[in-house]
């Protein structure tokens, strides 16, 4: 069956208990007079409750109306907040940089809200010292305890030991301030931006100095005048 209400010429009752198009109770009319009333509104006619005697109908723009419910189920399917188990393995003789690594990747998965399954990984010999794995577990749910808390208590699985680590914070809570500080960070950008334009716009309108005019009179050079009695130099000689 489908799941889209009956519209228009598609109802097939006598009569119905029609409602406006804000919301306003007309009554019990005939199929006949609410068709034409909706034609008059330029509307819809749509099935609201078949099952109700009579069925409730509405006028309505049934295309908007599709729009904007696809719309909400969209922003819904956008919103809701999915249970996501992110993983991180470690050795329990882990070097400290790479101890450092792996928490920060836990710091990151407990701040978007996900929980976060350690697995120490035993090799060889190293199953025979499973405390040494205890302690790294508890060494490391406690350098996250800020944001994290322990879900699962460390348990022996064959050659690995694992613990489950919850968040504090709820995905949807998490998502919330991830969505505010992107919209922060793009406000500050724009705020740069026209800071910059404004700079920009201030140094083309600047005027320019001009140097003060002077009435003072220019000196001129003295010209070299050639004595009287020297003698003329003859080019043809």
């Amino acid at each position: 069956m489908s799941a889209e209400p009956r519209i228009n010429d598609r109802i097939r009752v006598p009569e119905v208990r029609l409602v406006g198009p804000s919301g306003e109770q007309v009554g019990i009319v005939p199929l006949a007079k609410a068709l034409e009333l909706a034609q008059e509104y330029d509307l819809d006619l749509v099935e609201v409750a078949a099952t109700a005697r009579p069925p409730v109908c509405k006028l309505m723009d049934y295309g908007k109306f599709k729009y904007e419910s696809a719309m909400k189920a969209r922003e819904a399917r956008k919103n809701q907040a999915h249970t996501v188990i992110k993983e991180m393995k470690l050795r329990p003789k882990i070097d400290p940089h790479d101890y450092d690594t792996k928490k920060g990747h836990v710091v990151r998965f407990l701040k978007q809200g996900d929980k976060v399954k350690i697995t120490i990984m035993f090799r060889g010999r190293e199953q025979s010292r499973p405390e040494l794995g205890f302690r790294l577990l508890q060494r490391l749910a406690s350098d996250v305890e800020e944001l994290g808390f322990i879900e699962s208590n460390p348990k022996q699985d064959g050659r690995n030991m694992i613990m489950v680590l919850g968040p504090h914070k709820k995905k949807t809570e998490a998502m919330a301030e991830a969505r505010e500080a992107q919209a922060a960070r793009k406000a500050e950008r724009q705020g740069v931006a026209a800071d910059e334009a404004a700079d920009e716009v201030e140094a083309d309108e600047a005027p320019v100095e001009e140097a003060p005019a002077t009435d003072a009179p220019v000196a001129e050079a003295p010209v070299a005048e050639a004595p009287a009695d020297a003698p003329v130099e003859n080019p043809e000689a």
